[in-house]
């Protein structure tokens, strides 16, 4: 763990620059050794390139198969980088694929993900179950279900026959997630307005919000917000949230399930809420420079410029920036520089597994964007 922050602090302090081209093959039976950022889980080579190209900091990778048979690290994703942009090296090895990450292919930020996974289990993430008569109903509540990211089918062969038919709505985070937000001097943070802009037809509405009010207990999670309307959306978009607390000098958003009542408790420096899932509510947080605020990591690049203004401009502009972070002054060598960051968005589950009659599958909607989808 120390060695990858290590490293990305160094890439972020090193002044050096590389350009990539598009590289879009894959190779087959082949590992790109060393250089590793992190693993996650992907069901197949496609959506381990799509979680690559989401991460921040990846540029190229190495998927294990799930005909892989040296151990049992069947469907392990390895995102990895080098200052280069380039593997260090190329090794032949059976049942890996290796690949680049599309950040230069103009990759879609929202993928469609049509691929069904017979015999394959997303573990983990679910939120709700009900029972439906096949894996392509079960793909169609998912769809419509706008918490649903992923789900699995347990079908007719399955050896529990108490859990047959069973469809397994599960979540994963829709919207970017900052991994640390701290007060910090002569830094001024803040969003890209085109990547937390909701489109949609739903009637504006205002947000509800109690300040100086803190409701304990009853925690599901908690995660970094930058204000209490940026924990609003947050818990709008988590499918278990029943109402939120917001920690002023933490940064801390405290998503809360409890759905038989609240109990508030005055305190200074806390706001709770209510999510709103039925109507747009205000977004004009989302515009607000934010001084003496720093989004840490999740960098992709940073440039040169000479206002915070011009760096919140470009961060709407640019299709991978989701927040930003500009530094006014703090050593020489770091003023003016505007970091552009980002989050993965994309359908991620916990874990990939074997598991014979289980159908697992990715929601449909951004499948229709861009022309309608007809699930047989």
């Amino acid at each position: 763990m120390e060695t990858h922050l290590i490293l990305g602090v160094l890439l972020s302090i090193c002044s050096l620059s590389f350009s990539q081209e598009c590289d879009q093959q894959l190779l087959e039976n082949m590992d790109f050794p060393g250089s590793g950022i992190k693993f996650v889980f992907s069901p197949d080579v496609s959506h381990c390139q799509q979680l690559c190209t989401q991460h921040p900091a990846c540029l190229f990778f190495t998927f294990v198969r799930a005909d892989w048979t040296g151990d049992n690290r069947h469907f392990y994703c390895y995102l990895k980088t080098t200052p280069s942009g380039q593997p260090n090296l190329r090794t032949p090895l059976l049942g890996a694929t290796s690949g680049f990450s599309l950040k230069n292919c103009n990759a879609d930020p929202q993928p469609c993900l049509p691929q069904l996974y017979h015999n394959v289990d997303f573990p983990g993430a679910d939120y709700r179950s009900l029972f439906t008569a096949d894996y392509e109903e079960c793909q169609r509540a998912c769809t419509q279900d706008h918490g649903c990211q992923f789900f699995t089918f347990v079908n007719v062969g399955y050896t529990s026959e108490n859990i047959r038919y069973k469809c397994h709505l599960k979540f994963s985070w829709a919207v970017p997630i900052i991994p640390i937000v701290q007060r910090k001097m002569y830094v001024v943070s803040g969003f890209s307005e085109p990547a937390h802009t909701t489109q949609g037809s739903k009637p504006a509405c205002k947000g509800k919000l109690f300040p100086s009010t803190d409701i304990q207990g009853n925690d599901l999670v908690t995660v970094r917000a930058a204000s209490p309307e940026h924990c609003q959306t947050l818990c709008s978009a988590h499918p278990d949230c029943t109402f939120f607390t917001f920690v002023s000098n933490n940064f801390n958003c405290q998503l809360k399930e409890n759905k038989k009542e609240m109990v508030f408790k005055a305190g200074a420096g806390f706001t709770s809420g209510l999510p709103a899932r039925f109507c747009q509510p205000d977004n004009s947080w989302i515009q607000v420079a934010l001084e003496e605020v720093d989004f840490q990591y999740s960098d992709i690049r940073y440039e040169l410029m000479d206002d915070a203004h011009t760096c919140q401009m470009t961060c709407n502009e640019d299709a991978n920036c989701q927040f930003y972070t500009y530094m006014l002054l703090l050593i020489l060598c770091f003023r003016r520089r505007c970091y552009l960051k980002r989050a993965i968005t994309m359908p991620a589950p916990p874990k990939v597994t074997k598991v014979t009659n289980a159908v697992s599958g990715f929601q449909l909607r951004n499948c229709m964007r861009s022309a309608p989808v007809t699930v047989a």
